[in-house]
C-alpha cells in the first residue's frame, strides 16, 4: 500500500498533506485495498457505503444499466480521483449506480467515520483532510452541473460541441484526446451511437473538426 502514498499525495483529499503524513494517516484511517480485474464491478447498484474511495491504479466508469440493457455512462475515473463521497452520510441511501473497471484497477478504501473523526493520536494534518474532502465535493457537484449542461442540449450535434468544448478548455488546447471510445462517448451522451458517428462525420466534413479513433481536434 505504501507504494501508493506518491499518487495519494497529489489527490485531492491529500492535497498539502506530506510523505510521512500520509503514511501515517493510512493506519489512522484504516485504510483497505481492494482490486479488481477488467469488467469487474468495484461497487454495484444497491450497495450501502461506509467508505470513500480513492482509484490509484487503471480506470473505472460510474454507470447504470436500465431494464432493457441501455446503458448509460455518468463519469470516468482516472488515476487519483474520489468517488463514493455522495453516499456516506447515514440518510444518503445505497449506491444508484455501478463502479466498473475498464481495465486493471486498484482502489484504496477509507473509513469515512475515521475521517471525520480526529483521531486519539491527534494526527496534525486530519483537519486538513477534512476540509479537502469538503472541496472536493464541490468540486464533484459543479462537475455535474456541467454534464447536466451537456445533457440538457436538444441535438446530438449540440450535446458533442459542448462536451468537446469542455475537453478542449480543460485540457488547454483544440487538439486533445477524450478517454472514451465511440459507444462509451454515446453512452456519456445518453444518444445513439450510429446518430452520434454520422454526426462527427458531417462536422468533419463541414470543417469544424479532424478526430482520429479518440483524438480531436477542433478548428
Amino acid at each position: 500500500m505504501e507504494k501508493y502514498i506518491g499518487i495519494l499525495r497529489h489527490t485531492k483529499l491529500f492535497a498539502g498533506v506530506g510523505e510521512a503524513d500520509v503514511a501515517s494517516m493510512l493506519h489512522c484511517l484504516q485504510t483497505r485495498m481492494r482490486r479488481c480485474g477488467r469488467g469487474e464491478y468495484v461497487f454495484r447498484q444497491g450497495e450501502h457505503l461506509d467508505c470513500i474511495a480513492v482509484l490509484v491504479e487503471g480506470g473505472l466508469h460510474v454507470q447504470r444499466d436500465d431494464y432493457w440493457g441501455n446503458r448509460t455512462i455518468l463519469a470516468q475515473l482516472s488515476v487519483g480521483e474520489m468517488f463514493g463521497e455522495a453516499y456516506v452520510s447515514p440518510d444518503s441511501g445505497p449506491l444508484l449506480n455501478d463502479v466498473v473497471a475498464v481495465q486493471d484497477s486498484t482502489v484504496l478504501l477509507f473509513d469515512v467515520r475515521r475521517i471525520l473523526t480526529v483521531c486519539s493520536s491527534a494526527c496534525r494534518f486530519h483537519a486538513m483532510v477534512v476540509q479537502n474532502l469538503f472541496f472536493a465535493i464541490s468540486e464533484k457537484n459543479r462537475q455535474l452541473v456541467q454534464k447536466l449542461d451537456h445533457m440538457g442540449k436538444r441535438t446530438t450535434r449540440e450535446k458533442l460541441i459542448s462536451y468537446l468544448s469542455e475537453e478542449a478548455d480543460k485540457q488547454g488546447g483544440r487538439s486533445f484526446i477524450i478517454p472514451f471510445n465511440r459507444q462509451q462517448l454515446a453512452d456519456y451522451l445518453s444518444v445513439d451511437r450510429s446518430a452520434m458517428s454520422n454526426e462527427l462525420s458531417k462536422m468533419r466534413d463541414e470543417g469544424l473538426i479532424q478526430f482520429e479513433k479518440n483524438h480531436f481536434t477542433l478548428l
